[in-house]
């Protein structure tokens, strides 16, 4: 039993301290920086001043951000239309090829995304295998412009994020009761309305959980915007790696990232809050 003890204990103690030393401490570094001044020699003075957050609201930040929340919620609302016919269709299939799905939706995990925004552009190019197969279908005279557009951001917003849109999905619809479905088609409900009143409102905790974990990384996938976007298309993670590996404005780039992890545990928050209503509201039904 003390041994049992023992182990817990160290297991515990070893994970609150590496959340302290590797989450907590430099998230508390990247506060305190982001209220510090600017200086070019030493990168940062130890000036307080609140004027590295009064720049956020400059119009022109102003507008990339609106950008990068309008770019992230098309991404999720691609993602959402695209993963949730996908992954209720899986979920009707035998149980003996669900596995084999679900693991081809795991495998571009294996590689490194970065490296599938390469391929993504190569696919993408002027010269690339899309413009290249629709040339030669005939579909097209004159290779499409996809490369550096908004539509390119999207597109590769939408390959890297589907997968964690698809698994919530799969694992909310996986747990609907058939029995729910039968009742309502007894009861003389048609599709549409079994979908709108059992479906969809049953899988609502994957639905919102699956555009969580698709809308908060968009808006810092900065290499994205890079790769596919060029510099017309900006989202608020190409600011922040700017300011500090460019500029080398550490304390107006801290500030921007303390805004935006301020702005994820925002919707995090309203997401358990939701979360919690929609628990409470079952229970007393």
């Amino acid at each position: 039993m003390n041994n049992t003890n023992g182990f817990r204990n160290l297991a515990v103690g070893l994970i609150v301290g590496w959340l302290l030393l590797f989450v907590f401490l430099p998230n508390l570094m990247i506060i305190g920086t982001s209220f510090l001044t600017r200086d070019h020699a030493s990168l940062v003075s130890l000036v307080l001043t609140p004027e590295n957050y009064a720049r956020l609201l400059d119009p022109m930040y102003i507008k990339v951000l609106w950008h990068s929340l309008m770019m992230a919620g098309l991404a999720t609302l691609l993602c959402l239309l695209i993963g949730y016919p996908f992954a209720f269709v899986v979920a009707g299939l035998p149980k003996a090829w669900r596995p084999v799905l679900l693991f081809l939706v795991i495998v571009p995990f294996w590689t490194n995304s970065l490296i599938r925004t390469y391929a993504l552009k190569a696919v993408l190019g002027t010269k690339g295998l899309l413009n290249q197969t629709l040339l030669s279908l005939g579909i097209i005279e004159q290779p499409l412009r996809i490369v550096f557009t908004e539509a390119a951001v999207i597109i590769g917003l939408v390959y890297i994020l589907l997968p964690f849109m698809i698994l919530p999905l799969y694992a909310a619809i996986e747990k609907l009761d058939g029995r729910l479905l039968e009742a309502a088609r007894d009861l003389g409900a048609g599709p549409l309305p079994r979908f709108v009143r059992v479906v969809l409102p049953l899988t609502l905790p994957g639905i919102v959980a699956g555009c969580l974990l698709v809308f908060l990384p968009a808006l810092g996938m900065f290499y994205i915007s890079d790769l596919l976007g060029g510099a017309k298309h900006l989202l608020i993670g190409n600011i922040i790696k700017t300011q500090f590996l460019n500029i080398r404005d550490w304390p107006f780039g801290a500030a921007t990232s303390v805004t935006l992890t301020v702005l994820m545990a925002t919707l995090m928050l309203i997401y358990y809050q939701a979360g919690r209503l929609l628990n409470n509201k079952g229970e007393a039904e």
